[in-house]
């Protein structure tokens, strides 16, 4: 997989976590054609033995968002929903990864960039991040998939400031909206990130795989229909022989007890 990654990608592994970055520094990680499809391949594809990935950005930005350079010219309508359409596909590729994906953010999470974040599952953001959503200044719309996922983070009206004003959110205001689960310190969000990725990682597949498939679409159905589909999710991950040796471990008093603090 590595050989096929392109050079704005890089991609290192401890043991089953795979942490991919952003390389595009000198542009603040700004994502173009190349990285767009590079994260989609990477995620259909994953390396064998990985169980979870931190993605993050290299030099002292997450990402920028889009690289305008990919939306100038003469404008093709049909070109424009394509383009776009390519972006969902790869957060697509990242929302529902069979593994957990952790964000590092720090530095801009803009525009294309808090689009890519709110594709993973947890964000973990350094004090020195900051949100915002520059389309309405720039003459353009959310087209990664933004105007689906960030109001489910940081809720509508908030998006609406942001795109409006062009007003940003601090790493502080991001974390306390929604926008990240964790804030830590600059310069130990990988480290943060790393830790959480191999506690998931830890965790039993088909659990993990569950979370990450069926609890969005449960959170999103009628009551009834969600409620089945947590019944039937819930046999098969117990009837795995993996939950059934966890459980034995845990009656036994083999297995850590959950405890606070």
């Amino acid at each position: 997989m590595t050989d096929h990654l392109p050079p704005t990608l890089v991609l290192e592994r401890d043991g089953p976590v795979a942490l991919l970055a952003l390389n595009r520094a000198e542009k603040r990680n700004a994502l173009d054609d190349r990285t767009i499809l590079g994260l989609a391949a990477f995620f259909r594809n994953l390396p064998e033995g990985i169980r979870a990935v931190v993605l993050h950005g290299r030099g002292d930005h997450f990402c920028a968002g889009l690289d305008l350079g990919e939306v100038t010219g003469e404008p093709d309508l049909f070109k424009g929903i394509l383009h776009s359409r390519m972006w969902h596909e790869a957060f697509r590729a990242i929302q529902y990864a069979s593994v957990p994906v952790f964000t590092v953010l720090h530095g801009a999470v803009v525009g294309g960039g808090f689009e890519l974040a709110a594709a993973s599952h947890i964000r973990v953001a350094e004090a020195s991040a900051y949100f915002a959503l520059p389309e309405g200044q720039r003459g353009i719309f959310l087209g990664g998939g933004g105007s689906m996922r960030i109001p489910r983070l940081i809720g509508v009206p908030m998006v609406q400031d942001l795109m409006l004003t062009g007003r940003t959110l601090s790493a502080e205001e991001g974390h306390r909206m929604g926008a990240a689960q964790y804030l830590v310190p600059g310069g130990q969000g990988r480290a943060k990130a790393l830790e959480l990725a191999h506690k998931a990682a830890g965790n039993a597949r088909m659990t993990n795989y569950a979370v990450l498939q069926a609890l969005p679409h449960i959170a999103e159905s009628s009551p009834e229909a969600g409620l089945f589909t947590e019944s039937l999710m819930a046999a098969i991950a117990e009837a795995t022989p993996e939950a059934q040796e966890r459980l034995r471990a845990f009656l036994e008093k083999r297995a850590r007890k959950i405890t606070h603090g």
